[in-house]
C-alpha cells in the first residue's frame, strides 16, 4: 500500500513553499487593489468630466450635484462614493486634469484620497503633478504626502548649497543635488536655545521615523557617533548614512549655530577617512552634508570653492519653544487626547462618506 500521501514534507521545503505562496498571494492582492483603485480613479474622472461638460454647455448650476448624489445613492445604495462632497471632488479633479492620457497613465496610479488631499492643499497644477510623481516613485501614504505638502517639499528640494556641479560627473551631480533640500524641517523636535549638537542628534534619533521621512527615500542609517580611527586617534561622525540610489556613504555633521568656514575642513578630513576606511571600490564618491541652524550663502560658497570632495550645507528649523507663561495655559494631555479622538472620528466619518 502506498502511504506517500501521508508523508509530511521536509520542514525546509515546506517553509520555502509557504513563503513563496504567501509572497504570491500578497503580490496578487496588491495587483488587484491597484487595479481596483485605477478603475475608481478613472470612473471618478469621467463622472467629473461629464458633470463639468453639462454645466458648461447647458448652464446647469451647482444644485445638480446634490440631485445627482441623491439619485445615484438610490440607484447604487451599496456604494458610498457618490456623496455630494465626493461628486464635487470629481468635478474639481476633471477640471484640473484635462489630459485623459495623463489621468490613465499617471494620476490613476495613486489612491483617490491622495487626489483629494492634493485638491485641498495644492493650488498650482505643476506642483500637483510633481507631488503625484513623487508619490508614485516613493510610495507615500496619504499622511506622508500631507506632511510633504505642508512642509513645502516642492520648493525645498534641491536647494542645498553644494559643490556637486564642480566635483561630480553631471549625471551623478544632478541626482545628488535633487536628493538634498533646504531647509530641512525638523519640526517634530522642540529644543531650547542653549541646546548642543548632541541634544540635536539625540532628538533626531529618538524620532527616527520622522527623521528618515524628512531625509527622503534611499537614506539608510549606518550609525551615529560612528567611530573611525586615524593614526591611533579616535574620531566620531555625528551621523553616517548610506544612500541606496546614489550608492555612496553620506556623512552628516550637526551644528546648532550659524555656519562657519572651518566646518568644511573638518568635513573634508572625515570624507577622506571614510573613503579609505569604509568605501568599496565600486562606491560612488562620498558626500558630506553640514546641517546648520543658519547659513550665509556667500560665506558657504567661498568655503566650498576650493573643496575637491562632494560637500553641501543646508539649514534646518525646529518647532518653536513656547514661553513658560504660555505653556502653563496649554490644554492637558488628556484634553488633547480627547479632542484628537473626536477629530479622528470626524475624519473617519468623512472618509466613509467619500467611499
Amino acid at each position: 500500500m502506498d502511504n506517500s500521501g501521508d508523508r509530511l514534507p521536509v520542514v525546509d521545503q515546506y517553509e520555502a513553499l509557504l513563503t513563496s505562496l504567501k509572497s504570491r498571494i500578497r503580490n496578487s492582492r496588491l495587483t488587484a487593489a491597484l487595479a481596483v483603485n485605477r478603475e475608481f480613479v478613472l470612473l471618478y474622472w469621467n463622472i467629473g468630466r461629464d458633470i463639468l461638460t453639462r454645466q458648461q454647455e447647458s448652464g446647469w448650476g451647482a444644485k445638480v450635484i446634490d440631485r445627482l448624489a441623491i439619485d445615484l445613492h438610490r440607484a447604487f445604495p451599496e456604494m458610498k462614493g457618490f456623496s455630494a462632497r465626493n461628486l464635487k471632488y470629481m468635478r474639481a479633479f476633471a477640471e484640473i486634469w484635462i489630459d485623459e492620457e495623463f489621468v490613465q497613465q499617471v494620476a490613476a496610479q495613486i489612491p483617490w484620497f491622495h487626489h483629494c488631499v492634493l485638491l485641498d492643499k495644492v493650488k498650482d497644477n505643476t506642483v500637483r503633478a510633481w507631488y503625484v510623481q513623487q508619490t508614485i516613485e516613493h510610495g507615500w501614504s496619504r499622511n506622508v504626502l500631507l506632511h510633504q505638502i505642508e512642509s513645502d517639499l516642492f520648493h525645498r528640494q534641491g536647494k542645498a548649497i553644494t559643490n556637486f556641479a564642480r566635483v561630480l560627473p553631471a549625471h551623478h551631480s544632478d541626482l545628488a543635488q535633487q536628493i538634498l533640500k533646504n531647509p530641512y524641517s525638523f519640526d517634530f523636535l522642540t529644543m531650547k536655545d542653549d541646546a548642543r549638537e548632541r541634544d540635536l542628534e539625540r532628538g533626531l534619533l529618538q524620532h527616527l521615523s520622522a527623521f528618515l521621512i524628512e531625509m527622503g527615500m534611499g537614506f539608510a542609517l549606518v550609525g551615529n557617533q560612528y567611530h573611525i580611527e586615524v593614526s591611533g586617534k579616535d574620531y566620531y561622525l555625528d551621523l553616517l548614512f548610506y544612500h541606496l540610489r546614489l550608492r555612496c556613504f553620506v556623512v552628516i555633521e550637526l551644528k546648532v549655530g550659524e555656519f562657519k568656514p572651518d566646518y568644511t575642513g573638518k568635513m573634508n578630513f572625515y570624507l577622506a577617512a571614510v573613503d579609505q576606511l569604509l568605501a568599496r571600490h565600486d562606491d560612488a564618491p562620498i558626500i558630506g552634508m553640514i546641517f546648520c541652524k543658519e547659513r550665509d550663502r556667500l560665506t558657504v560658497e567661498y568655503a566650498l570653492s576650493k573643496i575637491s570632495r562632494p560637500m553641501g550645507v543646508a539649514e534646518y528649523y525646529l518647532s518653536k519653544v513656547l514661553p513658560d507663561e504660555l505653556s502653563d495655559n496649554l490644554p492637558t494631555t488628556a484634553a488633547l487626547e480627547t479632542e484628537l479622538s473626536r477629530l479622528s472620528e470626524k475624519v473617519r466619518d468623512a472618509e466613509r462618506e467619500l467611499l
